[in-house]
């Protein structure tokens, strides 16, 4: 059976171009276009795996991910963020929350910078889910 993964993005084009890189490489794809609505379909189905861009309007991929991380149902799903932040930019801010909110969220397990290179996209989907 294909693996599942969570597409969420708020440009629709970046949604389409990885769904349609994942479901021709076999694996099977939903899309989110916030972080609010990947919350939702996160809570409706198992996932093998989440893609999570970072600046998204109604909740942010950094929200989600924290989110994501704190829940015991959610943690273990693999997260490759890909987002238009630089990573320093990212693992800064989340040390700036860790402080603020006095908890350690981890590292993603992958972060790719937009735009995303297709045969990099696929060597960390298939590291983290086979």
């Amino acid at each position: 059976m294909a693996k599942k993964v969570l597409v969420v993005d708020d440009e629709m084009d970046v949604r389409t171009y990885i769904s349609t890189l994942l479901e021709s490489n076999g694996f099977k794809a939903t899309v989110a276009e916030n972080g609010e609505q990947g919350l939702a379909k996160l809570k409706e189905a198992r996932f093998d795996l989440v893609t999570l861009d970072v600046m998204m309007p109604k909740e942010s991929g950094i929200k989600l991910y924290r989110e994501m991380k704190n829940d015991p149902e959610l943690s273990a799903i693999p997260t490759i963020i890909i987002s238009g932040l630089a990573k320093k930019t990212f693992l800064h801010s989340q040390k700036v929350l860790d402080k603020f909110k006095g908890q350690q969220v981890p590292e993603p397990d992958a972060y790719i910078e937009k735009p995303a290179e297709p045969e990099e996209l696929l060597v960390e989907v298939k590291r983290l889910v086979g």
